[in-house]
């Protein structure tokens, strides 16, 4: 998907692509990733997959470039023939506030979608700190829902689910 996003007067091309999320150029992302999911959530409630973690195959992996620039990242894992989940979804914190979540979101499910997937989960954290994305989700059709998959039930984590 290519979008023209222009920030102020330059124009700017927002993509979507599907990547190996060992690329190199990612390292930031991940880095950044790794320290926000670990800043308030204690070991056993962590759920993120590494990078390599990120290459099974039941899993896919997209990147958000602005300008070839690697911005932002999300991961499809198909649970079963109807039903994924979202994985690792992460904007650069300079870049928010631009919306970018949204289409990052608004990208998963239409993957999703389009590979006849039928229900969308995903696990994120109850903490205040994860109120924004609990927010985005909301705003994009979830609802919280009991532990799915191979989740149990964690203070320190909130469910939520959404048919396409």
């Amino acid at each position: 998907m290519r979008r023209n996003a222009g920030r102020g007067n330059l124009p700017a091309m927002l993509t979507f692509a599907l990547e190996s999320p060992l690329n190199p150029d990612l390292a930031l992302l991940m880095e950044r990733h790794h320290a926000d999911m670990h800043a308030d959530t204690p070991p056993g409630s962590n759920h993120m997959l590494d990078p390599k973690g990120l290459t099974a195959p039941s899993i896919r992996f997209f990147v958000l470039r602005e300008d070839g620039r690697p911005i932002g990242m999300g991961a499809l894992k198909r649970l079963d023939p109807s039903h994924a989940e979202i994985k690792s979804m992460h904007i650069l914190a300079e870049e928010r506030g631009r919306g970018l979540a949204r289409l990052m979101l608004d990208h998963l499910l239409a993957e999703a979608a389009a590979d006849g997937i039928a229900q969308v989960s995903l696990e994120t954290g109850a903490q205040p700190s994860f109120a924004a994305a609990r927010g985005l989700y909301e705003r994009g059709g979830f609802a919280v829902c009991p532990p799915f998959g191979s989740y149990a039930e964690d203070p320190n984590s909130t469910f939520m689910t959404r048919m396409l």
